[in-house]
C-alpha cells in the first residue's frame, strides 16, 4: 500500500499542477503539453483525415501503374504540407494545393478538421497561388484576453485593440483604415473597446477631438488628454465648424508644398510633408452618432441636416489631411434622417458588438458579408466585448477587447495630459478640468468636467 501511495502521490501533484497551468496559464500549457499532442495527432492521421473530408485528389497515372505492378492499389493523394509550426495559441500548417482544389473546399471542410484533430477552431487563409495556410487553435482564446505586449505596435496610428480568434490581433490602422463605425448595444462592450483605442492614441502624438452630446457623460474621464469636447449639439455644430476650418487650412498647407522650387514635395497628403511641417494628426470621435441626428424642430432640423453635412466632408476629404473618424452608436441607418447612408458609406471599417436586432447587424456588416452578419447576431450576452471586425475587402473576424476599466481609462489620460499638441483654432473648444486648487477661469462655453481627488482617510 505504502508503495502506492508513493508511486501515485507524485502523478497525483503532476496532473493538478498541470490543471491550474491549464487555468491560469493557457499559453504554458499550450507549449508543455498541448502542442506536442496535437502535433502527433495531425501527423499520424494527416492522410486518413484529408481523405475522409474530401480533401485529396487521385494518384497519378504513374503512382497507378507502379501500384499494379505491385498488385496494390493507389491511394488517393492528400495536399503536400509543411510540418506544424507551434504558435502561441495553437499550430500552424502550410499546405500545397493539388490540381483542381480551391481554399474554398478547405474553408467547407474546416468544421470536420476542427473535430478530427480535437481543436478549438481550424481557420484557412490563402498565401499564394495554389498555398494556403492552416492555423489551428489550441484553446478558446477569446475566454480570457490580456492586453497586447508593447511590441506589437509598430507605427505611428497603429493600435493593437482587440485578440482575434485564431490567436492574432486586430490592428487599428488609421492610415489604412481611416474611418470606422463601432456599433454595440447597451452593455455590449462598446465601450470597452473605445477606451482602448483612447488610451492607445493617448500615448502617442495626436489631436484627440470628442463630440458627446449626452452631456460628456462617456467621454467627460478622457478630458485631461483631449483637445476639444463638445457635450451638446449647438457646440458640436461650432466644432465641426472649427474642423473644417482645420482641414482646409492643411489642403492649402499641402498645396503650398507641391508648388514650384527646389524643395517642392510633390504629395497628396499630409503624410508626403516633410516631418518639419507635417500637422499632428487628428482622431474626432463621435459617441452616440443618433443625438446629432435628432431633431425636435425647425431649427433643430437645420442644425441636424448641417452637422451631418459637415461629418460627410470630413469622412470624404480628412483622411487626406490627417483627420479620421470614429462613429460610436446602437444603431445605424437610413431611419436616422437624411445623410445616415450617405455617412455611414464613407466608414470604411465595422466593428460590431451585440446588437438587439438583426437590422442592427445588418446596417454593420450586410455590405460586408452576410456570414459577418450572421456571425454578429450570434455574440452571447455573457461574452462583453465580443465583436465582429470587418472592412470593404469582405474581410471580417470575431474579436474580444481586453477589459479596460473607467478608472484606468481616465488615469491613462490623466499621465499623458503633458502630451496634448497646440492646435489653437480648437483653443476655445479644450474642456476644463475642474480640481480643488483654484485655477484659470474656464472659457465661454467650454466643458468643464469636475474631479474628485481622494480623502486621505
Amino acid at each position: 500500500m505504502t508503495d502506492t501511495v508513493r508511486v501515485l502521490l507524485p502523478l497525483l501533484l503532476v496532473l493538478v499542477a498541470l490543471l491550474v497551468v491549464r487555468r491560469r496559464m493557457p499559453v504554458v500549457f499550450w507549449w508543455l503539453v498541448g502542442y506536442p499532442v496535437v502535433a502527433l495527432r495531425v501527423l499520424a492521421s494527416y492522410r486518413s483525415t484529408m481523405d475522409a473530408c474530401g480533401l485529396t485528389v487521385p494518384a497519378s497515372a504513374v503512382r497507378q501503374a507502379t501500384a499494379r505492378m505491385m498488385g496494390r492499389q493507389a491511394a488517393p493523394v492528400p495536399p503536400r504540407r509543411s510540418f506544424p509550426r507551434p504558435t502561441g495559441s495553437g499550430l500552424v500548417m502550410r499546405l500545397r494545393m493539388a490540381v483542381g482544389q480551391a481554399p474554398e473546399d478547405f474553408t467547407a471542410s474546416a468544421d470536420r478538421l476542427r473535430h478530427a484533430w480535437g481543436v478549438q477552431a481550424v481557420h484557412v487563409r490563402p498565401t499564394k497561388p495554389g498555398r494556403l495556410e492552416l492555423r489551428l487553435v489550441g484553446w478558446d482564446v477569446l475566454a480570457e484576453v490580456r492586453p497586447a505586449r508593447r511590441r506589437l505596435v509598430s507605427g505611428a496610428l497603429r493600435l493593437p485593440l482587440a485578440l482575434r480568434e485564431d490567436g492574432e490581433w486586430h490592428v487599428r490602422d488609421f492610415r489604412t483604415v481611416p474611418h470606422e463605425l463601432i456599433l454595440g448595444a447597451t452593455q455590449s462592450g462598446k465601450s470597452v473597446y473605445l477606451r482602448n483605442l483612447l488610451c492607445g492614441l493617448a500615448r502617442q502624438r495626436v489631436v484627440l477631438v470628442g463630440i458627446d452630446c449626452k452631456w460628456g457623460v462617456e467621454l467627460a474621464p478622457f478630458a485631461p488628454r483631449l483637445s476639444a469636447l463638445a457635450d451638446n449639439p449647438d457646440r458640436a455644430n461650432e466644432l465641426l465648424d472649427a474642423l473644417l476650418e482645420e482641414m482646409e487650412a492643411r489642403f492649402r498647407l499641402i498645396g503650398l508644398g507641391g508648388g514650384a522650387g527646389a524643395d517642392a514635395v510633390l504629395t497628396s497628403d499630409v503624410w508626403g510633408l516633410p516631418e518639419a511641417v507635417r500637422p499632428v494628426p487628428v482622431v474626432i470621435v463621435v459617441d452616440e452618432v443618433a443625438e446629432l441626428f435628432l431633431a425636435a424642430g425647425k431649427e433643430d432640423e437645420k442644425r441636424r441636416d448641417s452637422m451631418v453635412t459637415k461629418l460627410i466632408r470630413l469622412a470624404q476629404l480628412g483622411r487626406a489631411a490627417g483627420l479620421y473618424l470614429e462613429v460610436c452608436g446602437q444603431r445605424f441607418g437610413s431611419e436616422l434622417g437624411k445623410g445616415a447612408t450617405m455617412l455611414r458609406a464613407q466608414l470604411t471599417g465595422r466593428v460590431c458588438h451585440r446588437v438587439n436586432d438583426e437590422a442592427s447587424a445588418n446596417m454593420a456588416l450586410a455590405d460586408i458579408s452576410p456570414e459577418a452578419t450572421l456571425a454578429a447576431t450570434a455574440i452571447p450576452a455573457e461574452r462583453p466585448g465580443v465583436a465582429v471586425v470587418g472592412d470593404s475587402s469582405g474581410g471580417w473576424s470575431r474579436v474580444r477587447s481586453p477589459h479596460l476599466t473607467l478608472e484606468g481609462a481616465a488615469a491613462v489620460c490623466r499621465d499623458t495630459s503633458a502630451l496634448v499638441p497646440e492646435l489653437p483654432r480648437l483653443d476655445a473648444f479644450r474642456p476644463v478640468v475642474a480640481v480643488e486648487s483654484a485655477g484659470p477661469a474656464p472659457t465661454a462655453g467650454a466643458a468643464v468636467v469636475p474631479t474628485t481627488r481622494p480623502v486621505a482617510e
